[in-house]
């Protein structure tokens, strides 16, 4: 019963009140700023005031009663209000800087804080949805916040200084413009509620097709070798339709809206023509009906109808904006069912592996085919494993789902002897991918990247080992400026390598980190590797790479066979083919890339 009670609780506790209740703290803590912006926007209020009473008074004591030296006076006090308001319109943006800039500090510090909480303590979509606030949303956020606060503070001032011109001429006037504006506000707050879960609904939607088009774009290699094209899709249509049905609903709320606009636009003159016989008899002068006039056409009206625009435009957009920033973070995503539970682990933690792969299942999608098939790996400490197979055989899906930055959609992934978390990688493994990364800065910092503490001889133990000597003399010292561009491929392969060598982790993972070396750069690299205490697995660019290995695992797709060069070379067919293809000289390896060049 108090499940169900609190599962209620969060329905009520509707976008507009969870923004109310972060706004108050923020608004509270400028209310300087928000006196100032009031302070230059009473210009506004005089302008609106003198401009309707104004011209009355040019009409009733001046030309209609045969003065037209004191209507022309009273005309010029309408026109020179004007000047005040346009002067104070540089000291209002100054201070609408004081309100907007801090909106979105604010928004930008919240959301870096929870990718960067998300990506330490779960995985899933929480780096797609912090970039999409990061940048568009929060950008969503400061145009809507400085348009309502402007559009908010006139719509204030000018129908505060056009009721008080109207309650100057006649309070009856009131009678007959009250109603209309009454009706058509009612009926425009009517639609806010829908018009705001329209807005989520097609912000949510955005977000879902991004994350979607961020997947794909990493997994085209492997959904092509699943067969999963049609599926894929078929997902994509989907999505795509989902967020069009979203923006045909909010289109047709915004129909109502129109009409909301026409009631509070248009009938307040109307009707004061209607009735203008009535309010003659009751003592309302012809000067007071054309001000009033003057006040529904030039002040009020057009302050309604700016307001209700606004609103229904940025302001549903920058409700429904924040409330994505104020709600919860997602929690983390369940645990994807396991086929099996992975054995305990037996023996001292000397002989536990560094990483174990139990009856893992990984496909791209519910319906997809499986890229990996109840496939159990152990990786022990020290040893040196290869993984070889054709291009799009699913190499790199591997390396992903045991380095940990894709999670199995079946079975379990250990790392020494316990479920792999993504809190424990950096202190588990290093993976580097083929496309090696390399910032600007000096060498050292590059070198250094995953172990800061790392000493100058300990540096050039490593380039001496993994071969970056080359690289070293030719930059001059460690304190050299690295520009990424002016390195060939192969040289940032060798600086991300040396970057790991330092790093030593316990397990070592290379998908293709030596495609751009020459074979012989490539033996000495992964010899350098081998020999340090942890465990190795590289998916093979040449069948040297394989040679090398204490084992190979042969990948078919979901098909696998692990054994030694020897066994496999007896026991597998495709491995004999790839022994066949990569022989010559092993220049070639079996990809559809160019062939690497030299360092």
């Amino acid at each position: 019963m108090k499940r169900g009670h609190d599962r209620a609780r969060p329905a009520r506790d509707t976008a507009l009140r969870r923004v109310a209740r972060e706004a108050r703290p923020f608004l509270r803590a400028r209310t300087a700023a928000i006196l100032r912006l009031s302070g230059w926007s009473l210009l506004e209020f005089a302008q609106t005031f003198l401009g309707g009473y104004g011209v009355a008074r040019a009409l009733d004591d001046g030309f209609l009663a045969g003065r037209p030296a004191t209507g022309l006076l009273w005309l010029a006090v309408a026109a020179v209000a004007v000047l005040p308001s346009v002067l104070a319109a540089r000291g209002v943006f100054g201070r609408l800087a004081d309100l907007v800039e801090p909106l979105r500090d604010g928004l930008v510090r919240r959301a870096v804080a929870r990718a960067l909480s998300g990506a330490l303590g779960r995985s899933g979509d929480v780096s797609t949805r912090s970039l999409s606030q990061v940048t568009h949303q929060s950008e969503i956020a400061r145009d809507g916040w400085a348009g309502l606060v402007l559009t908010l503070r006139s719509f204030v001032f000018t129908a505060a200084g056009a009721v008080t011109g109207l309650l100057a001429l006649s309070p009856a006037l009131l009678l007959i413009v009250l109603p209309p504006l009454v009706l058509g506000s009612a009926l425009f707050l009517g639609t806010l509620p829908p018009m705001a879960a329209r807005q989520r609904a097609y912000l949510a939607a955005d977000e879902a097709y991004a994350a979607h088009a961020g997947e794909l774009a990493a997994s085209v290699r492997d959904i092509a070798a699943a067969g999963t094209a049609e599926r894929t899709v078929a997902g994509s249509r989907a999505l795509a339709e989902t967020q069009l049905a979203a923006s045909r609903s909010l289109a047709r709320w915004s129909a109502v809206r129109v009409v909301a606009l026409a009631v509070c636009g248009r009938f307040p003159p109307l009707l004061l023509l209607l009735g203008a016989p009535w309010l003659l008899r009751n003592g309302l002068t012809p000067g007071g009906l054309v001000g009033a006039l003057t006040y529904l056409t030039q002040a009020l009206a057009p302050a309604v109808q700016a307001l209700m625009t606004m609103l229904g435009t940025a302001g549903g957009r920058l409700v429904v904006v924040l409330d994505r920033f104020t709600d919860a973070p997602p929690p983390p995503a369940d645990e994807p069912a396991r086929e099996a539970s992975p054995p305990p682990a037996q023996g001292p933690a000397r002989d536990t592996p560094v990483a174990e792969l139990h009856e893992v299942t990984f496909a791209y999608g519910p319906r997809a085919h499986p890229v990996l098939d109840r496939l159990s790996l152990t990786v022990g400490a020290g040893e040196h494993l290869a993984v070889v197979g054709p291009s799009g055989s699913g190499k790199s899906t591997l390396a992903a789902v045991l380095a940990g930055t894709e999670r199995p959609t079946g079975g379990a992934v250990r790392w020494r002897g316990r479920p792999a978390r993504p809190a424990d990688a950096t202190s588990v493994r290093v993976l580097l991918p083929q496309h090696a990364y390399v910032f600007t800065g000096t060498l050292r910092d590059n070198l250094r990247y995953l172990r800061p503490d790392a000493r100058d001889r300990e540096i050039a133990a490593m380039a001496d080992a993994v071969g970056l000597d080359a690289l070293l003399s030719r930059l001059g010292s460690l304190d050299a400026a690295v520009e990424p561009d002016r390195l060939s491929q192969g040289e940032r392969q060798l600086v991300a390598l040396g970057r790991a060598y330092l790093a030593a982790p316990p397990l070592l993972i290379l998908d293709e980190a030596t495609s751009r070396l020459d074979p012989a750069a490539e033996t000495r690299a992964e010899l350098a590797f081998a020999a340090l205490p942890g465990a190795l697995v590289v998916v093979a660019h040449r069948l040297g790479s394989a040679r090398r290995a204490d084992r190979t695992l042969v990948m078919d797709g979901p098909r696998t066979q692990c054994g030694t060069p020897g066994e496999l070379l007896r026991t597998s067919a495709l491995y004999r083919d790839l022994s066949g293809l990569w022989e010559p000289g092993e220049e070639h390896a079996i990809r559809s890339t160019p062939p690497p060049s030299p360092v």
